[in-house]
């Protein structure tokens, strides 16, 4: 009899490549499931049991409910005992809106923003005064108290230094029975027809009563009264002038500047928000800068004249209707259109970028009369402006981006929030402050804050401060220490982001959960690692189940339970070939256990590679956390940068050094970050980056279409004899397309039941049985073969077939070298592995023809791969640098690491601390480097003693 209390039990396991496997995994334990990319790692944690979790968390919910949720699929499974409720916290990257911060996503900015809102203190933002608020019982008896026996006039302020004739508000004033108001300080009788000089401005306030203030019942009701009326007219604010006096003392329900009567609405959590109306700034709307036109941009050369393109937005002269109006300035403003831009006047200039509109007159020489003019222009720069706000087409808004700069907004100063949620502050810093400090220095002073603190503020804040102080120290222990709240999640990398997500669950405090997590380590420097596996100890330690999917070798040996999946990938795996401590498993026969007790082993190249001489040095990059760092990359060898997570690689290379060469040779349009200059351009011809994004998110993207093998396969069918008979051209044999697919399920091969209360169900298309074409198409066959039975080849059956065809047979062979010969041409590619993914991404960049002469950047190609998987890859990628092309990886992997030849290290730490070039030059050389942490991993692995 299993003890369900103490074990996870799933029977039958046939997702995706699983034999019908049955597995015990340990509750309440870190248990690391392993194997090789594609052996049914994923299938098992995430298709089968957070599949089968999922889908028991949805039956709860009532027919009515789970009709608006969409069905889960019941994974393909006999009988899952002893689940718990399940939480994954897969590779998936976070938010890419710019909306989306390290604060928001980690809930710590939600809590600050109620923190302010209850116990912020206001101050004025004129006069830097704390705020007051009344209620109207305090008004009253401050009244009584401080006018007793003095005649006062209540006023109710309704404009306040505003311009306008106001006719119709006195005309409203009169309607309601007022009989006068004050303007400008002076008191008036409103007059039929009343109005004031409409080019000024004008404070005009509602005399609502003249009382001489006693201490009776009578004043007492009349004071609630005229009160009452004041605030309405008023807006929860009034004046009490005493007579014969000049200035008003001001009284507000909301908080209120004692001395200018400036109010703010009552604080709410959404006042502190920059995604909301409420609370964002209203010039740059919550994001903190803005796009201005830059001069510079539009007249790039002044030596030029409007003629011969000197504005760079309309280019060369041509018939147009711009140019006619450009014209007709110059005529107003004495200037040709083959002038120089640099010899027409300022005045001309400033019409020119901002519009004008005016008539003027010109002498006719000819004709001896007088011409009418009328300019009527909207001006270069108000045309992009209006061009990049409105914009219909991403194309335009692009364009109009060529000539603007994005700037800091002048109003907010980057802080994203409107002036009033800026003056509530706590400890005298604002919210704004607060964010921008690194998660370190925001523990520090959240540490000493409840000490300065008292009364009331405090017992409102005591439970606030608990939870963030929580959940700060959770982002410290994954070791986020540099990061800040206000970073903007998409600058984050897949490292940060991930532990992020994985602090939140930590901070939710969560028991008897059990988390799948999909290789946590992924962009995480050997240093990190150790935190990480403390974190996921403390989600054990306090009564969680842990599940890990990984190849990490650290993470295999901590573990209580691993389980290897194999033997190989795909259809030759899907069983359990060893579980148990990672003891046990080192005494088992798998490439696992090989790799880890050193029986087998990725070896250190005999020699490095010398590269060809020549270099491309860039200068200067200043991008994010980078401090002007200059660096030369060696061409003709394997290039390898490393660092800790945050240090600035991705920065220096795929924010910086990628898109200077995308724009060189592809005239691409991301924007680099800041550098100086690049050098040495010309030593290569083309640059291909192979990065993490997915291949296909839809069941009609397989290997064969990504790398775009099946439409020469496609040809090769409209070829044969049969297929030219009947005239059928390649887009027959497409499964996309009408003509050749079955229309049945249009190309699909699977009919999608809909069942209403129940997950849709998928079932084998029955009028061509799961071939996706209809009979006609299938009857063209190429050596006995139809094309469906070619996209149910694996890729190592695939390449005997097509051997004498060079455009197939060639890509064919690149997907068969990365090590994926045994995925099938027609595979979906969303039932592929994230290791699998990448090297079919990596295999269509190496099928096309290098030219001996190109640079490919790779950023953690190791992603998803065991130890074999990564000794295949490295094979493949020494065979490529040996044509005399040259490869830069991004990797924290020591395996991939030790085999480059030359070795650019950035750190030491991250955040802050980064951006420098700490050690370069051959693995040897950094190995020797005393302070460099990826030197301090990479000598045993060279056997350079400590």
């Amino acid at each position: 009899m299993i003890n369900y209390e103490e074990n996870i039990e799933v029977q039958g396991a046939r997702v995706h490549n699983l034999k019908n496997i049955d597995v015990t995994i340990p509750r309440e334990k870190l248990v690391v499931i392993t194997g090789l990319s594609g052996s049914g790692k994923s299938s098992l944690a995430f298709d089968t049991i957070y599949a089968e979790g999922q889908r028991r968390y949805i039956e709860t919910f009532s027919a009515y409910a789970r009709q608006f949720l969409g069905g889960l699929e019941r994974p393909d499974v006999d009988k899952i005992d002893g689940l718990s409720p399940v939480i994954a916290i897969e590779q998936k990257t976070t938010s890419k809106s710019p909306r989306s911060t390290v604060g928001t996503i980690t809930e710590i900015y939600d809590f600050l923003r109620l923190l302010f809102a209850r116990a912020g203190d206001a101050y004025s933002y004129n006069t830097g005064e704390k705020m007051v608020s009344y209620s109207d019982d305090q008004i009253k008896e401050l009244i009584k108290k401080d006018y007793n026996g003095k005649k006062i006039n209540v006023l109710a302020p309704v404009i306040k230094s505003r311009k306008g004739h106001y006719r119709e508000l006195f005309e409203q004033i009169a309607k309601q029975g007022f009989v006068k108001v004050r303007i400008d300080g002076e008191v008036k009788d409103i007059v039929k027809g009343m109005k004031v000089d409409r080019y000024k401005t004008h404070d005009i306030e509602i005399v609502i009563d003249r009382l001489k203030v006693s201490d009776t019942e009578d004043m007492d009701k009349r004071l609630s009264e005229t009160i009452n009326t004041a605030m309405y007219s008023g807006e929860n604010v009034l004046m009490v002038l005493e007579e014969g006096q000049t200035v008003a003392r001001y009284f507000s329900r909301d908080l209120m500047c004692p001395t200018t009567g400036i109010s703010y609405p009552v604080p709410e959590p959404n006042t502190f928000s920059f995604n909301s109306p409420k609370g964002m700034c209203p010039n740059c709307n919550g994001l903190g800068h803005v796009y201005e036109v830059n001069e510079k941009k539009i007249f790039p050369n002044k030596k030029l004249s409007v003629k011969s393109g000197g504005i760079a937005p309309l280019g060369e002269y041509k018939k147009s209707w711009a140019f006619k109006q450009i014209e007709t300035i110059g005529q107003r403003y004495n200037f040709e259109l083959t002038d120089p831009i640099s010899s027409i006047s300022e005045e001309a200039i400033d019409v020119l970028l901002n519009g004008g509109h005016e008539t003027f007159e010109v002498d006719s020489k000819t004709l001896g009369v007088k011409r009418s003019y009328k300019i009527d222009y909207e001006g270069i720069a108000n045309f992009i402006k209006s061009q990049y706000e409105e914009a219909g087409t991403t194309a335009l808004k692009r364009w109009a981006k060529e000539y603007m700069d994005k700037i800091t907004c002048p109003e907010c100063e980057g802080a994203r929030l409107r002036k009033e949620s800026l003056y509530f502050k706590i400890d005298e810093k604002n919210i704004a402050e607060l964010a921008h400090l690194d998660i370190a220095e925001l523990a520090e002073f959240f540490k000493g804050l409840e000490k300065k603190l008292e009364g009331n503020q405090l017992k409102i804040a005591e439970e606030i401060i608990k939870e963030i102080k929580t959940r700060i120290q959770f982002l410290l222990d994954v070791g986020l220490d540099y990061l800040s709240l206000n970073r903007s999640s998409k600058s984050l990398s897949g490292g940060e982001a991930q532990r992020i997500r994985l602090a939140t669950q930590i901070g939710s405090q969560l028991v008897g959960v059990l988390y799948i997590l999909d290789e946590p380590s992924i962009g995480l420097h050997q240093r990190d690692n150790t935190r990480l596996i403390k974190s996921l100890e403390a989600l054990r330690d306090i009564g969680n189940s842990v599940i890990v999917v990984e190849h990490d070798r650290d993470m295999i040996e901590c573990a209580d339970h691993v389980i290897d999946i194999g033997p190989r990938a795909g259809k030759h795996g899907g069983e359990i070939i060893s579980q148990g401590h990672p003891n046990e498993l080192k005494n088992e026969n798998t490439l696992t256990a090989d790799y880890i007790t050193g029986k087998r082993e990725i070896a250190v190249p005999k020699k490095r590679r010398k590269g060809n001489g020549k270099k491309i040095t860039l200068s200067g990059s200043t991008g994010n956390n980078l401090k002007n760092v200059t660096v030369s990359f060696p061409l003709g060898q394997m290039i390898g940068v490393t660092g800790v997570s945050g240090s600035g690689k991705s920065t220096l290379i795929n924010e910086t050094l990628y898109p200077i060469m995308n724009a060189h040779y592809f005239n691409g349009v991301k924007k680099p970050m800041p550098y100086k200059k690049i050098t040495g351009l010309e030593h290569i011809d083309k640059v291909i980056d192979i990065n993490q994004s997915p291949i296909g998110r839809t069941p009609r993207s397989n290997p064969a279409t990504y790398t775009g093998v099946f439409g020469e396969i496609r040809s090769l069918f409209a070829k044969t004899p049969e297929a030219a008979i009947r005239g059928y051209k390649p887009g027959r044999f497409s499964f996309n397309v009408k003509g050749g697919r079955c229309e049945t399920c249009q190309g699909g091969g699977l009919r999608v039941i809909e069942m209403n209360f129940l997950p849709d169900v998928y079932v084998e298309c029955e009028t061509c049985n799961g071939k996706r074409f209809n009979r006609e198409t299938l009857e063209i066959r190429y050596k006995g073969k139809s094309i469906a039975d070619v996209l149910e080849m694996t890729i190592n059956e695939a390449v005997d077939f097509f051997e004498l065809i060079p455009k197939i047979y060639r890509k064919l062979k690149t997907i068969q070298d990365v090590g994926l010969g045994y995925i099938s041409l027609g595979q979906q590619s969303t039932t592929l592995s994230g290791g699998e993914a990448q090297r079919i991404k990596l295999a269509t960049e190496l099928s096309k023809r290098d030219t001996g002469n190109t640079f490919y950047i790779l950023d953690e190609p190791t992603t998803g791969l065991h130890f074999e998987d990564i000794r295949v890859l490295m094979e493949v990628l020494t065979r490529l640098v040996d044509k005399g092309n040259t490869i830069l990886v991004i990797e924290h992997n020591m395996d991939v690491i030790k085999m480059v030849d030359y070795i650019i290290d950035i750190g030491y730490e991250g955040g802050r601390g980064g951006g420098k070039v700490v050690a370069q030059g051959t693995p040897e050389e950094v190995a020797q480097d005393k302070k460099s942490y990826t030197a301090k991993y990479l000598r045993p692995e060279l056997n350079i003693p400590d």
